[in-house]
Parts: structure tokens; C-alpha cells; sequence
């Protein structure tokens, strides 16, 4: 009984010390693939390109194809977080495998939810955090993009996509429409058939088709591109875009000049008129 009582107090005694101890730091994004002690476990992140501007999300759950599960997801949002926080990085590209993107929600984790769950917990409310980036993103989109994986893409604000797999399946009846119009969008909702890459670009749902291993080395150098204009400024410029997307026409344009307008008050807007007059490099400094 003694030793047991001593036992207690020894348990007890060491449980107080570890919560005195400071919690141990987050760690940091690096400049490198996310290595086994790294605090995703679905994704890679990186920052590359020559400059290391660009972030880049790579999905990683092989085993279930990608599959945007809450936890997935919640990584996702984090990671985000993390590069639109990042001074350095002017642009993200998020991709996956070369056999798919993403293939949708998670059906599994899914299948036996209720109404009163969905309702009470907001279920999916955080799925839209890509769409709130400040920053321009990239999806670099190879094999399969169904349903919740085609959404997510269309979060982005240009879609890349390799030749060789048929991709994207139906899913997001707001944006799918608002990309490909209604009758297309509404064959691909009912039927769940798929499209092509070539067929998505025809319709106008993505910008280029790149030969599948070429892909992300294009996704990123659009990203570099991207980067190296004004931070401050491409922001202005993918909300005026978006704008347009959203709104309609005269609320648009007014959003535009209210944008315009704005760019008189950055230092990069008269370096970049100087240095068009000058006909040298602007030097911007995103303020």
C-alpha cells in the first residue's frame, strides 16, 4: 500500500513539472520539403523557385488518392496561413501526384454524419479559406480533380492542368457554372461524367495544358513571374479580378477604380510608372 501511495505522489510530482515547462515552438516553415518531424502530415511544403517566392502545397495522401479530409484540410488552411504571412513568398502553387489532384471529399469520413452534426459544426465552412488569400494561387492540377478536389481547384485563381489524365469531375455548382456556363455544367453535375484537360481548357475552366512531367515546372515558373511584380499590388489586382467574378458589372468597375485609385498611395506604383518612363526594371519594395 505504501509503495503504492509513493508511486501516486511520484507520478503526481513529475506531472506538475511538465506543466510548468514552456510548450515547445512551432515550428517554422523552411525552404525544403516537410521532413518526418514536420507538423503536416498530408501535405509538403516548400518554398522554391530562384528566389524562394513561390509557396508550394503538395497533397499528400497517397493512399486515399488525396482525399480532402478535415484534417487535410485543416493543414491546408494552416499552411496558408503560413505563406500569405510570409513576406517572401509572392505566390503558391498548390498540386498533388501525378495521378490525382484531388479525388474529392473524404466519402468515408462522411458517410454517417447527420444533419444535426453538419448544422451544429459548420461542416465544410473552412473549405473556402483558398479562395481568401491575398495572394495569387496556382493550381497545378494532374490526374483526377473530382467533385471536392474540381472545387478546390477552382478556389485558385488560375488552374494549370497536365495532358494525360482525364480530370476534372463534377463539383461546385457556383463556380463550375460561373466557369463553363450553364448547360456544360449542369451535364457534368448530373451525369458525373468527367472532362478531359483539353475539353476543361475549351470550356474556359483551365488557362494551359501542359505535358504531365512539364506541369508544375510551369505552374511555378508562372508563380516567379508572379512574385516579382509588387506584392502589394497583385493583391489589388486579384481582388479587382475576382470582383468581376463575384459582382456584377457596375459594382465591379467601381471596385476597380476604388483599387486604381488606391495604388496613388504604394511607393511601387510611382516606381513602377518611373521606371516604364525610365524604360529600365522597376525595383519594387511592396509598399
Amino acid at each position: 500500500m505504501a509503495a503504492s501511495l509513493r508511486a501516486v505522489l511520484r507520478s503526481a510530482a513529475a506531472a506538475r513539472r511538465r506543466a510548468l515547462l514552456p510548450p515547445p515552438p512551432r515550428p517554422l516553415l523552411r525552404a525544403r520539403a516537410c521532413s518526418a518531424g514536420a507538423p503536416f502530415q498530408y501535405l509538403a511544403v516548400q518554398k522554391t523557385g530562384a528566389r524562394q517566392s513561390v509557396g508550394l502545397i503538395q497533397l499528400n495522401r497517397p493512399q486515399a488518392l488525396n482525399a480532402l479530409c478535415e484534417g487535410l484540410m485543416e493543414e491546408l488552411r494552416r499552411a496558408l496561413e503560413d505563406l500569405e504571412n510570409d513576406s517572401q513568398v509572392g505566390a503558391i502553387v498548390i498540386t498533388g501526384s501525378q495521378k490525382a489532384f484531388a479525388a474529392g471529399a473524404d466519402i468515408k469520413e462522411m458517410q454517417n454524419k447527420t444533419f444535426q452534426e453538419c448544422y451544429s459544426s459548420s461542416f465544410l465552412a473552412g473549405w473556402d479559406k483558398v479562395s481568401t488569400v491575398r495572394k495569387p494561387i496556382i493550381a497545378a492540377v494532374n490526374g483526377y480533380a473530382l467533385g471536392g478536389g474540381c472545387e478546390l481547384a477552382m478556389m485558385c485563381d488560375i488552374i494549370y492542368a497536365g495532358e494525360k489524365q482525364g480530370h476534372p469531375g463534377a463539383g461546385g455548382t457556383q463556380r463550375l457554372t460561373r466557369a463553363v456556363g450553364k448547360s456544360l455544367a449542369m451535364e457534368m453535375v448530373l451525369t458525373g461524367d468527367r472532362i478531359s484537360a483539353v475539353e476543361a481548357k475549351e470550356a474556359g475552366l483551365v488557362s494551359k495544358v501542359f505535358p504531365a512531367e512539364k506541369l508544375l515546372d510551369a505552374a511555378i515558373a508562372c508563380a516567379e513571374k508572379i512574385a516579382s511584380n509588387s506584392k502589394l499590388v497583385a493583391a489589388m489586382a486579384k481582388e479587382s479580378v475576382n470582383a468581376a467574378f463575384e459582382t456584377t458589372l457596375a459594382e465591379g468597375t467601381r471596385t476597380e477604380k476604388r483599387l486604381f485609385y488606391a495604388t496613388f498611395a504604394t511607393g511601387d506604383r510611382k516606381e513602377g510608372m518611373t521606371a516604364f518612363v525610365e524604360k529600365r526594371k522597376a525595383n519594387f519594395t511592396d509598399s
